[in-house]
C-alpha cells in the first residue's frame, strides 16, 4: 500500500498518533510530493498516473484502488463571529455548546438541538462539526437528521 502525500509530509494534515502508526507499519510506503493526474482501466481501475510535484516527472503504476483524503480543514472562517466554533475552527453544536465550559450567549430557553449552533435555526452537519465522525454515511445520516430539526425549528408554536 502506498500513501500519496501532495505536500512535504503528512504532519501538516494529519494527527500524530496515525503519523506513528503508519511509520510503524510495514505495509505503508509513503510518496510526499506526488499527485495523482490520471486514472485508467477497461472496467476497474487498473492504473494510476502519477506526477512528481518537485521534479515534474510523470509516472504510470499499476492500482488496484484509489482513495482520497482531501484534508480536515472545516473552512468555517466566513461564518460570522456569533457561530462558536472549537480551537481548530470546527462548529460547536447542541450540548456540547453548553458543555465542556465554552462560553455561549444561547438567547432561547429551550436547550440547542442536537445539531444547532450557537445561532438558533443554523444547523451543522458532517465533517464541519465538532465531534463529528468524520465519515460520508455520518454526514448523510446528520443531513438528514437535520432536515427534521429544521422542520422541528419552523414549526409553529
Amino acid at each position: 500500500m502506498t500513501l500519496l502525500v501532495r505536500g512535504d509530509g503528512l504532519a501538516e494534515s494529519m494527527s500524530d498518533y496515525l503519523i506513528t502508526a503508519i511509520a510503524a507499519s510495514s505495509i505503508i510506503s509513503i510518496r510526499t510530493h506526488t499527485e495523482v493526474i490520471d486514472g485508467e482501466g477497461p472496467d476497474h481501475l487498473h492504473r494510476l498516473t502519477l506526477r512528481d510535484t518537485v521534479t515534474g516527472r510523470v509516472e504510470t503504476v499499476a492500482a488496484d484502488a484509489l482513495f482520497v483524503l482531501i484534508g480536515a480543514a472545516p473552512h468555517t472562517s466566513w461564518l460570522p463571529a456569533d457561530v462558536v466554533r472549537d480551537e481548530w475552527g470546527f462548529v460547536v453544536t447542541g450540548s456540547d455548546l453548553l458543555a465542556e465550559g465554552r462560553s455561549t450567549t444561547w438567547p432561547l430557553a429551550r436547550p440547542p438541538m442536537l445539531l444547532e449552533a450557537s445561532v438558533p435555526g443554523v444547523f451543522a452537519v458532517g465533517d464541519v462539526r465538532h465531534r463529528s465522525i468524520k465519515r460520508v454515511a455520518s454526514a448523510v445520516g446528520e443531513g438528514s437528521t437535520a432536515i427534521a430539526l429544521v422542520h422541528e425549528y419552523l414549526a409553529p408554536g
